[in-house]
């Protein structure tokens, strides 16, 4: 009988609906240098995501296997009859090699479960989990920052999270890649809009090796050209003009006139409101659309943040994350680096 489970294999980066985000924001001012450049993003899993579960036509009727074992969306295959399942290619071959049932053992959390399912079996010989899985990402973002000090980019301002479940990836490798945007699709009430971009495998220009809550971070292949400006602190931040670095036609990263119309200083909240005043932009995409998550944000010459979401009910407006805050992520993730190669080096 043939064993087959279902995939997603792929999904476009989005600029998501609005959404709090609030933690710690203080971190050592630093000089970057603002990039707004948009590049084609390739990301692949580390284990099988459960995007969401399925029922299974039977002759016997309906049927849900993976929902009767427990599984949960959200939940990350990583091993199946003790094998370990790092992609597409290892699930396959688990299933091809699984008898009856199927000890299946997912990361939930910080925790281990492990699960024993029943595959059902359609009408025409096929064995089915009545699972959607994913197994990476491919779309378009924008890159922040370049770190001339460390080497290391920022890009996008938020993490890179599963569309069904709302679940953060998680990163098995990945690269950013160079890309022409082909056409701009205006955002309307309701509707979020989208940058499309055209880029290959072999245009890459850096590695992503961190995805988390505030954004993707990793190295660029070359430095890239322009001229390091100070990072404003987030309570350096004010209501009034600023300026967002974006990419919406072609390869032309171009300035354009927003609004900072709300600061959120209270509960330690990393986030301001913006609202797109320039009318050029406003002709080309109707707002912030998906696409421009990464873009970013210039007040008094000096970078304050990055474009985050838009307002799918007013795509003339947005959140901004602090600059701050994802330079502060982005310093944890360096501590975290340089502890592990320690460690290596005294494990020698």
């Amino acid at each position: 009988m043939r064993k087959q489970p279902h995939f997603l294999r792929r999904f476009a980066v989005t600029a998501a609906v609005a959404l709090a985000l609030c933690a710690g924001v203080s971190a050592q001012a630093a000089s970057l240098v603002p990039l707004g450049r948009a590049v084609g993003i390739q990301m692949t899993t580390a284990g099988m995501l459960v995007a969401d579960l399925a029922e299974v036509d039977t002759p016997g009727g309906k049927a849900a296997p993976a929902k009767d074992a427990g599984l949960l969306p959200g939940d990350v295959i990583c091993r199946i009859d003790g094998r370990d399942i790092t992609s597409s290619a290892d699930f396959l071959a688990a299933m091809d090699a699984a008898g009856d049932t199927l000890s299946v053992t997912v990361r939930r959390g910080g925790t281990e479960v492990t699960a024993t399912v029943t595959p059902a079996v359609t009408a025409d010989g096929t064995r089915q989990l009545g699972l959607w899985l994913r197994d990476g990402v491919t779309g378009v973002g924008t890159l922040t920052y370049y770190d001339p000090a460390t080497g290391r980019y920022g890009a996008l301002g938020h993490g890179i999270s599963d569309e069904t479940s709302g679940v953060l990836m998680p990163l098995r490798d990945g690269s950013v890649l160079s890309a022409v945007i082909a056409d701009a699709r205006p955002g309307g009430h309701g509707t979020a809009g989208e940058l499309v971009g055209s880029f290959a495998p072999g245009d890459r220009i850096g590695a992503i090796e961190r995805n988390c809550l505030f954004g993707i971070f990793g190295t660029l292949d070359a430095p890239p050209d322009g001229d390091a400006i100070e990072t404003a602190s987030a309570d350096a931040v004010r209501t009034g003009s600023a300026t967002i670095l974006s990419t919406v036609a072609g390869e032309d990263v171009r300035a354009y006139t927003v609004d900072i119309s709300r600061v959120y200083h209270d509960g330690g909240c990393t986030r301001f409101l913006i609202t797109v005043t320039d009318p050029d932009l406003l002709a080309a995409t109707g707002g912030i659309v998906q696409g421009m998550s990464g873009s970013p944000i210039l007040q008094n010459g000096r970078l304050v943040g990055a474009v985050t979401h838009v307002l799918v009910n007013d795509p003339t407006r947005g959140y901004g994350i602090f600059a701050q805050t994802m330079l502060k992520q982005a310093r944890a993730v360096e501590k975290t680096d340089d502890t592990a190669h320690t460690q290596a080096q005294n494990a020698k």
